[in-house]
């Protein structure tokens, strides 16, 4: 007796929720129902598929191969429909976008009620990580990194660049003073990068060169983080002009040493594996976002 959909599904949807309540709850389905579908499935293949416990669910090895072919075959299964749905110009399914925290509020999120509007077929899960992850693992259709690219499996789309500006709030500088030399950064209160180390390097230029690497007093792992901090006057901080520029514009955040910083810009780029065709949902988010997005 051949495996059902039905029976695939839950069986990937168990893996996804960790659990087989949260699995019925995400299908609609009762408990007993998705139960029923496993326990059917693990005898139709002659297998013990998942080991339950009152705590957790683990996937045998036999398992583990086994949801490699199922996430395969509902893939392929999205495709079809998409495809389908591309005809008629009405994208559907569930497109997963990863960004860094200030990038994912301070450029996608303004977008995302127009691109609903748009595309009302399409659920979004939007996902925000500080360092670069790997799509696969974590399911990721799109991923946006600003900075140099280094993983050369990825195919790449430029979005838009920005420019990085040295920073603080007007009450900083009120209480500390304005620094009018690189040097006389050292006599101030530094905000920069946990990780990585090049976020550290600011565009200022003197007898370094072109970048003056700085030893931050109060790191954080997130530009948000440290954007918050420069506004409540915590200090001086060298962002990007995407989660910037209302500030500056406001005039909560104003520009140091504006003649001695030089013009680099960050790249920002979408990023995504194309093994075949892509999906429908894939190319209008990157087509939308493409053109909203302008060099700032």
């Amino acid at each position: 007796m051949k495996t059902t959909l039905e029976e695939l599904l839950a069986f990937a949807t168990v893996m996804d929720t960790g659990s087989i309540t949260a699995a019925a709850e995400a299908l609609d389905q009762t408990v007993s129902g998705v139960s029923r579908a496993l326990a059917r499935l693990e005898r139709k293949l002659d297998t013990t598929l998942l080991r339950r416990t009152t705590r957790r669910i683990e996937l045998t090895e036999e398992g583990a191969a086994f949801l490699a072919h199922t996430r395969a075959i509902l893939a392929s299964i999205d495709d079809a429909e998409e495809q389908m749905a591309a005809r008629r110009q009405q994208p559907v399914g569930r497109l997963r976008v990863n960004a860094a925290t200030p990038f994912m509020l301070h450029a996608i999120v303004p977008l995302v009620p127009e691109f609903r509007a748009r595309y009302p077929g399409i659920t979004l899960e939007l996902d925000t990580d500080e360092l670069n992850i790997d799509l696969i693992e974590r399911r990721t259709d799109i991923a946006i990194r600003i900075g140099t690219l280094r993983d050369s499996t990825l195919h790449a789309r430029p979005l838009t660049t920005s420019r990085l500006r040295v920073l603080a709030s007007p009450a900083y500088l009120a209480s500390r003073g304005k620094p009018r030399s690189v040097a006389a950064l050292s006599g101030h209160t530094l905000l920069g990068f946990t990780q990585p180390e090049s976020l550290n390097r600011w565009p200022l230029r003197g007898e370094h060169g072109d970048e003056w690497a700085v030893s931050p007093a109060i790191t954080a792992s997130s530009g948000e983080t440290l954007r918050q901090l420069a506004l409540a006057g915590a200090g001086i901080v060298c962002l990007s002009d995407f989660m910037t520029a209302a500030d500056r514009g406001r005039g909560d955040l104003v520009e140091v040493l504006p003649r001695l910083t030089a013009d680099v810009r960050q790249s920002v780029n979408a990023v995504y594996y194309r093994n075949t065709q892509l999906a429908a949902r894939v190319t209008c988010f990157l087509d939308f976002v493409g053109a909203k997005l302008s060099p700032t």
